[in-house]
């Protein structure tokens, strides 16, 4: 990973979060830890949901429209998740790992700037504000550290992409304006009703 700013925080915060804990941890670490895990992706006690859909709609409901258009990708590249009642499309885990199998098979432009696009319309969209508000409220150093290094590594691995392609990354404005869909004016004939129009 390149060492830009961000990245260099984000490797110095987990850093010191590793020179934090105990040479052999007990089970009262592991306890705190599970917690604040359950937290996070169990009990959403933090308010950090690991699934886009929260974030991005707008009354902040589970198995949204990000759900279905990951799904749409993920069959695209004939993947599919095991059990999405269990673990949603749009959840973090199953975004990383599909960011990870679309790098390792990517051959041509087009299959990156496929992942580019992915990464434009779901992950950067959110992952900053899920990892803010981890670091603000989650009791153990570990997850929050986790979180932000986790956005930087995707924020990079984007700057990355654009740059192996020699395309500069779109605003947020324009990503906005890209996944919007296009809405043609439809001109509709007003249906003939008794009792409407000039009368004799």
């Amino acid at each position: 990973m390149p060492a830009t700013v961000p990245t260099t925080a984000a490797w110095r915060a987990m850093r010191y979060t590793l020179s934090l804990q105990p040479a052999t941890p007990n089970a009262h670490w592991f306890d705190n830890l599970a917690a604040d895990y359950a937290a996070i992706y169990l009990t959403n006690a933090y308010g950090a949901s690991p699934l886009e859909s929260v974030w991005l709609d707008d009354d902040h409901l589970t198995c949204q429209d990000a759900m279905f258009e990951l799904r749409a990708i993920y069959a695209a590249a004939g993947l599919a998740t095991r059990n999405w009642r269990q673990r949603p499309d749009d959840h973090l885990v199953l975004q990383l790992l599909y960011v990870s199998h679309a790098a390792r098979h990517a051959d041509t432009p087009d299959d990156w700037r496929a992942l580019a696009h992915m990464l434009d319309e779901h992950l950067l969209r959110w992952i900053d504000d899920f990892a803010s508000r981890i670091v603000a409220r989650s009791e153990a150093s570990f997850y929050a550290a986790l979180a932000v290094l986790t956005s930087a590594w995707l924020d990079t691995l984007r700057t990355l992409i654009a740059a192996h392609l020699k395309e500069a990354r779109p605003t947020r404005e324009e990503i906005e304006m890209r996944m919007k869909s296009p809405v043609e004016d439809k001109v509709v004939p007003l249906a003939f009703m008794p009792g409407l129009g000039p009368t004799l």
